[in-house]
């Protein structure tokens, strides 16, 4: 009779399939609270750390232990089986957007061709400009990119004696006139842009705009205002809005005040942000925005302005186009961005190494702008 059969015990888990199982349901619950509290609350700036290329693979190691489990006779039990592949699945869909990877390229997408009036645009972070570098090959490097505009961050030196009050003017800026004949210099705290198109206006945007003109001969007080440095450059017939963006970086590794640092960095960071998207969406031209944002694609800070314009990157033929740090290594994360307005056309897109003068890898853009109606 059937009460009468054994009743077959029920497998008991091992440590590793509760390890197993532990980090795939952690993982989970980690993914979940990221697309909760990304760009909403100060604190994950901590979590969002993390490379985003993680949010594919570790799911992905993950949902292969348990084929490697069975190859090495140690089989995962169907019921931890079935949670781990479950929670796995979960977290990659929910993980997948903030990844970084590149769409355009892994379809295999097609760039359009470009025409003779294309304007060569190069986004940098220089790493304290020439501080620790031969000044002739630092300018060797620049005037070999060709660019049309260059938008540079981190144009200043760094007294790393004087802790976070360490930035201070970078050399006067001759030889670097000397170096580009013809362009327009516009420079403002660590910001500097330079183009072949002359300058018709530079509308401050955010905390600089609210400086006073009595502060305007305080380095320090321009460097930690002047986050953003717009320049409308007349390109033809058009005009250009050209953004140069260095947002606060959100960490501080000295122990002291650690979190209250993070918490005024996201403050300052969300201030440069808002007054951003705000001028962009006010501005009647054609935009491109460049420059270092400390920001991540996993990072819900900058999906406002994603939403508002088009990611250069798209145009790119990498399919993770990280940006940090350049090196021998792969780049894990990607800090450097290039945006334009929909009407931009974006015709190529490229990450260039540094030569060794940064730890930022330069973005390359060739864009050409609508026809005036």
């Amino acid at each position: 009779m059937a009460g009468d059969r054994a009743t077959a015990p029920t497998p008991r888990w091992c440590p590793a399939t509760r390890l197993l199982v532990a980090v795939a349901l952690g993982w989970l619950l980690l993914t979940a609270l990221h697309r909760l509290f990304t760009g909403r609350w100060w604190f994950w700036l901590l979590p969002d750390l993390l490379p985003p290329v993680a949010y594919v693979l570790v799911p992905g190691l993950l949902a292969l232990t348990v084929p490697a489990a069975r190859l090495l006779r140690r089989p995962v039990p169907p019921r931890p089986r079935a949670v781990v592949l479950v929670a796995v699945t979960l977290a990659l869909g929910l993980g997948l957007p903030d990844a970084g990877l590149n769409r355009h390229a892994l379809s295999g997408g097609e760039q359009a061709a470009p025409p003779a009036d294309a304007v060569r645009v190069l986004v940098w972070n220089t790493g304290y400009w020439d501080q620790d570098d031969d000044p002739e090959a630092f300018l060797r490097f620049l005037v070999d990119q060709r660019a049309d505009v260059y938008l540079l961050q981190e144009h200043l030196y760094w007294d790393s004696a004087a802790g976070l009050r360490g930035a201070r003017p970078a050399p006067e800026l001759s030889r670097l006139r000397a170096a580009f004949p013809g362009y327009a210099v516009v420079a403002r705290g660590e910001l500097l842009t330079v183009s072949r198109y002359p300058v018709l206006a530079r509308p401050p945007v955010g905390p600089d705009a609210a400086l006073p003109a009595a502060a305007e001969a305080d380095f320090d007080r321009v460097f930690t205002a002047a986050k953003v440095l717009r320049t409308d450059l007349a390109v033809g017939d058009r005009v250009l809005s050209a953004y140069n963006v260095h947002l606060p970086v959100q960490l501080n590794l000295a122990p002291r005040r650690f979190l209250g640092f993070v918490a005024e960095r996201d403050a300052a960071r969300r201030a440069q942000l808002r007054a951003l998207e705000a001028d962009v969406a006010a501005n009647p031209h054609p935009v491109l925005v460049g420059g270092d944002f400390n920001t991540t694609p996993a990072m819900g800070d900058l999906r406002p302005l994603r939403d508002l314009l088009r990611d250069a990157a798209d145009a790119s033929d990498a399919g993770y186009p990280a940006t940090w740090p350049a090196g021998r290594l792969p780049a894990l994360w990607r800090l450097d961005w290039t945006l334009t307005s929909p009407s931009v056309r974006v015709h190529r897109y490229d990450l260039r190494p540094p030569a060794g003068l940064s730890d930022h890898r330069a973005q390359q853009a060739l864009i050409s702008l609508p026809e005036v109606s």
